[in-house]
């Protein structure tokens, strides 16, 4: 019988205060909801929750969200694979109301901002850039 799965899967593990994850949704708020983002999601590659935040009108099923990301993540990675690149570190959806970021943080976690027509791609981007520098700072602490 043949072995399907991959034996050099490993899980990370890691663990945040309340006051580490206090700070990461702190950033957040201020570097990407402040900044027109409806919506942001820091989660882990199987798709658990980690830090939230959004401008109190989203009511978009985050959970759901979360799994279908970290699938999504895994499906364009292994594409990005076939076609001899490591990874594409970031991908990104538009839609015609709201349009998805998805952006990796380090190798084990996703930060997925959700925003509207109001929210250019280069200020997003720019935006995102910075709280990743500033979550991998809080990481880094521990």
């Amino acid at each position: 019988m043949s072995n399907d799965y991959d034996d050099d899967v490993t899980f990370t593990e890691y663990t945040f205060s309340e006051a580490e994850l206090n700070e990461i949704e702190g950033i957040l708020q201020k570097e990407l909801i402040k900044s027109g983002v409806h919506s942001v999601l820091l989660i882990d590659m199987a798709g658990n929750i980690i830090a939230k935040g959004d401008n109190g009108n989203c009511d978009h099923d985050v959970y759901s969200l979360a799994a279908l990301a970290s699938a999504n993540f895994a499906a364009v990675d292994t594409m990005a694979k076939i076609v001899g690149e490591d990874e594409f570190s970031l991908l990104f959806h538009k839609g015609e109301q709201e349009s998805i970021h998805f952006s990796k943080v380090q190798s084990e976690f996703l930060l997925i901002s959700i925003f509207g027509k109001s929210v250019s791609l280069g200020l997003l981007r720019l935006k995102v850039a910075e709280a990743i520098e500033k979550i991998k700072a809080v990481c880094e602490q521990h």
